[in-house]
């Protein structure tokens, strides 16, 4: 099955827990804690299923990295002329 199809089963199968829930309130009533969080539980889950639903119809490309071309040309001598010499100090002096 594709990922559409599941979600549409899904759908039907949360449709069918609503309309369970309807007919369970009808009997035991609305206000117990315990009417409640599962009511609240059952509309997470729909809410998670859109969310999985929006996912789907839209998959999002992994982002590719910009690319940066390096000249082969040498660099200027003159980048270099203060700099020191890593692990050896200035020029034109000992290293420590």
């Amino acid at each position: 099955m594709s990922v559409h199809d599941e979600l549409t089963s899904v759908q039907r199968s949360l449709d069918e827990v609503f309309r369970s829930l309807g007919r369970l309130e009808k009997q035991l009533g609305t206000g117990g804690l315990e009417m409640r969080r599962v009511r609240a539980d059952a509309n997470h889950l729909r809410e998670s299923v859109a969310l999985l639903r929006d996912a789907a119809a839209s998959p999002a490309a992994p982002p590719r990295p910009e690319l940066v071309t390096i000249s082969d040309t040498p660099y200027d001598s003159a980048l270099w002329s203060d700099s020191d010499d890593e692990g050896l100090g200035a020029r034109d002096r000992r290293a420590p």
